[in-house]
């Protein structure tokens, strides 16, 4: 295995974070429950992610500031743009891990 540098790692991780954010936002047509039925997590998880990391490092970040760096907009504009109701087979295969 190749081996990488903790600053390279870091940098790293953070592409990937960056681009993972990039794809759901672009990606308004899969829904949360879809995501966290068949990954177990969904954006809201990856803000509360996020939101633990700022908050470990004593930063003031809010929920709503840590959800608009994950969606790229407020939660409630987000939701009533793209949030569709979820179907009852949705809600039937929905057990609410991460939190929610």
């Amino acid at each position: 295995m190749t081996e990488i540098d903790e600053k390279t790692r870091t940098e790293l991780e953070a592409a990937a974070f960056r681009r993972l954010v990039a794809h759901l936002r672009a990606r308004t047509d899969v829904q949360n429950i879809d995501l966290m039925n068949l990954a177990g997590f969904c954006r809201n998880c990856l803000s509360n992610w996020y939101l633990d990391a700022a908050q470990e490092r004593g930063l003031p970040l809010t929920r709503d500031e840590s959800r608009e760096i994950v969606y790229g907009m407020p939660y409630e504009e987000w939701k009533a743009t793209h949030q569709a109701e979820a179907s009852p087979a949705q809600k039937a295969a929905f057990t609410g891990p991460g939190g929610h």
